[in-house]
């Protein structure tokens, strides 16, 4: 009892500091607030103007005005607003670009405000989470929000039709590998195209090698990848042609081709769940998600990362980061999961039980542990675009037998390093 009365108060404390009434120098304050897009529509959006509604309330003076974006318009927007001045004060992204953001000018250095919050705030976060947004000694670019693990989401009704037993995930690439042949065998697509987009690439790798065996060494300006790992991926890439759909994960084809039971497999990340479950209540799609299989049993492939939250440097600083540390914040972590069913990087969110075990939630816990970070190591140094076209330049050639696998690995990983030295 008397933990929880400790607990109880100590909470209490925490939203009294993200609340705190504005100071004069906090009132007649807009805050621009840049978000995806689908954090931007339908229920999320609902949700982020409740934040915004319950955090103004406590600030009066302060108004939010929340626009969503695509992918490659927030990078752009953010990138371009560094070096114009006219960042918006508050803004999510992906961690892999984090570095490129601190690059450019585009996030402020939180460590010092980070460390005046309540221990019992600072606990509730992932622990290598944070770490990620830490490139060295006091220095914290983000507030890790929401995350992701890799999924396999499973056409039921494609596999019952080509016979297989769906009561049971595929255990090893093998068994997977088989039952991506009866589906073609069947008549239907088995999986998009992985060599289309580089975390799809990234995601394959993870079926056969490890976290040690990805990513870069930006001390030495080298890969991680090894080739002889990367042979073996592209011999997957190879042996998958036939089977594919041709379309990449990210395709709204994909996603159309699953919903109308003519694709098997998509594997992706928990994003496209309310599609899915949007088309079972409408249409009848009988689907579910496992995690990825490895080459032996008990092994599991897949990428995770997160989105962060960042911080413009500025005026509005202070401001931002408050708005920023309270939408991070348990409680409204909690509602955000409860809502979407969405990992996110608030550990103690993802442990409350009004959330552990939904199933979404419960495997992208059980995925985030055996996958791989999608383009280690965050905010370190910044990935030139070269990296990630190269990958996928050579793993579409091998795909297509304009090389071997073995020769393909071997120059994936000489170019890359040129790239990186460059």
């Amino acid at each position: 009892m008397k933990r929880t009365l400790t607990v109880a108060a100590g909470l209490v404390g925490i939203s009294a500091l993200l609340t705190a009434g504005p100071t004069a120098a906090q009132s007649e304050i807009a805050l621009e607030y840049w978000v995806y897009s689908d954090f931007a529509q339908g229920e999320a959006l609902a949700l982020q103007q409740e934040f915004i509604a319950e955090f103004t309330a406590e600030h009066p003076g302060v108004k939010i005005n929340i626009t969503g974006k695509g992918d490659d318009d927030l990078t752009a927007g953010q990138i371009a607003g560094a070096a114009s001045g006219n960042l918006p004060d508050v803004f999510m992204n992906g961690m892999g670009v984090g570095a490129q953001l601190v690059e450019v000018g585009a996030l402020a250095n939180l460590y010092g405000r980070w460390m005046a919050m309540p221990q019992e705030y600072r606990d509730q976060f992932d622990e290598d989470a944070i770490a990620s947004c830490m490139p060295a000694p006091e220095e914290l670019y983000c507030l890790p929000y929401t995350g992701f693990g890799s999924l396999l989401f499973r056409n039921l009704t494609v596999l019952e039709e080509a016979g297989i037993d769906t009561s049971v995930a595929p255990k090893t690439w093998d068994e997977w590998y088989g039952q991506m042949q009866k589906v073609k065998e069947a008549g239907r697509y088995a999986i998009p195209d992985q060599t289309l987009v580089f975390n799809s690439v990234a995601a394959t790798y993870a079926i056969v090698g490890d976290a040690d065996q990805w990513g870069i060494d930006f001390q030495t300006r080298t890969t991680k990848i090894d080739p002889k790992v990367m042979a073996r991926v592209l011999q997957l890439f190879v042996d998958m042609v036939p089977l594919n759909s041709g379309t990449s994960r990210n395709d709204q084809a994909t996603k159309d081709l699953f919903i109308s039971n003519e694709l098997a497999f998509h594997a992706v990340g928990p994003w496209v769940d309310p599609t899915y479950r949007q088309a079972a209540a409408e249409s009848g799609l009988k689907y579910d998600y496992v995690l990825l299989p490895g080459i032996e049993e008990g092994e599991h492939g897949g990428i995770k990362s997160y989105e962060i939250l960042g911080v413009a440097p500025g005026d509005n600083e202070e401001i931002a980061w408050k708005f920023a540390a309270y939408v991070a914040e348990k409680n409204q972590m909690l509602r955000w999961a409860k809502l979407l069913s969405r990992y996110n990087a608030n550990a103690a969110a993802m442990a409350d039980p009004e959330v552990a075990d939904l199933p979404l939630i419960a495997k992208s816990v059980e995925s985030v542990k055996y996958a791989i970070n999608t383009m280690p190591p965050y905010f370190v140094g910044a990935v030139p675009n070269c990296y990630s076209s190269i990958v996928i330049e050579y793993a579409s050639a091998t795909a297509d037998g304009d090389i071997s696998p073995s020769e393909g690995a071997e120059e994936m990983v000489a170019e890359l390093n040129d790239c990186l030295a460059e």
